[in-house]
């Protein structure tokens, strides 16, 4: 590393030590040599403090295999998008539209209030408020299925979120993440780059969703063969964006998870409990409160890595991927959890 971006990411030291030694708040030191950085201690225990401090090293060759990876899996997605989708919007659209407000509007909110009640250091907020901001994850249709939820309801709002998210994602997470970071003191500053944000999102959804439903128009008989294996393909495709996410950087997952285990915990149950509370509160049936606790509660966690490891956003900010990774396995746990749960009950 050399010293200019060792100034960049971590500020002015607070003292120099014989022109080789810089620390900071007393705790952390940088050793240099030559007028580059050889050495970094971290003199504070295992804590969420921590996280701030870490940046997750991943290759441009595994940049390149996610950003496919998350492609395919948009592709595959779009494949299964028909107009008929869009008719319940028309037909039946209270539980459409309390479903999109409770994804697109409840959920960042009250994670930002989540955030300010357990006040956890700003790398790992700013991950959950990410999280938070991303639309539903590419197994919710599935899960509600085994939950004898609304399928038709899960499908449309599934279409909608994730055409809505390339606008959506980024204005959630510039409003908030700005509405945070202003009140909020980073050890290592960090700059909200909104246009950066929905260009990213516009190429890594925009484009493969938007090839997905042309190919379905123009070949419907090809993509209804080939969505199927390309729902078991996206499952298969997450779990090993997930592990290639982690893998490079596996010794430091280990190392913190515990740190950030309850709180992604807590942050999945508020997404369950908000996703089913509300349509509770408008009254909709219980099929279509399963249906949306379970579209409020899986998110696209593998988005927010895509974005979270982009060089010109947040560079593998190590709170921020640890949370969107821990969450990206803990949330088909949990979906799968109660799934087999209403499945029972239901039954």
């Amino acid at each position: 590393m050399s010293l200019a971006e060792a100034v960049e990411r971590a500020g002015e030291p607070d003292s120099i030590l014989n022109g080789e030694d810089w620390y900071y708040t007393n705790r952390h030191r940088l050793e240099l040599s030559d007028g580059r950085v050889i050495a970094r201690d971290l003199h504070i225990k295992a804590t969420l403090e921590t996280l701030d401090w870490i940046w997750l090293n991943f290759s441009k060759g595994g940049l390149l295999f996610m950003n496919i990876t998350l492609a395919l899996i948009m592709f595959g997605i779009a494949l299964q998008i028909r107009v008929e989708h869009f008719k319940l919007l028309f037909v039946s659209p209270k539980p459409v539209i309390v479903g999109f407000f409770s994804q697109f509007f409840a959920l960042p909110f009250l994670t930002f209030l989540l955030v300010l009640v357990i006040q956890p250091t700003p790398s790992v907020a700013l991950g959950m408020i990410l999280v938070a901001a991303c639309p539903g994850g590419n197994i919710s249709n599935f899960i509600s299925s085994l939950a004898k939820g609304n399928v038709a309801l899960s499908i449309t709002l599934t279409a909608i979120a994730t055409i809505a998210a390339i606008f959506m994602t980024p204005f959630n997470f510039t409003f908030w993440g700005k509405l945070y970071s202003s009140a909020s003191n980073l050890v290592i500053p960090i700059e909200i780059d909104a246009w950066e944000m929905i260009k990213t999102v516009l190429i890594l959804l925009g484009i493969p969703v938007f090839l997905g439903v042309l190919f379905a128009r123009f070949f419907p008989n090809t993509a209804q063969r080939i969505s199927k294996p390309f729902k078991i393909f996206s499952i298969v495709a997450f779990l090993g964006f997930v592990v290639a996410a982690l893998a490079a950087n596996f010794s430091y997952f280990l190392k913190y998870v515990h740190l950030i285990a309850l709180i992604v915990l807590a942050h999945n149950a508020l997404g369950l409990l908000t996703g089913y509370l509300i349509p509770t509160l408008f009254k909709l049936n219980k099929r279509d409160r399963r249906t949306i606790a379970i579209e409020t509660g899986i998110q696209n966690s593998g988005l927010g890595l895509v974005l979270i490891f982009n060089p010109n956003l947040f560079d593998g900010l190590g709170g921020m991927a640890f949370i969107a990774a821990l969450w990206g396995i803990w949330h088909i746990v949990s979906g799968l959890g109660i799934a087999y749960y209403w499945s029972k009950k239901f039954n």
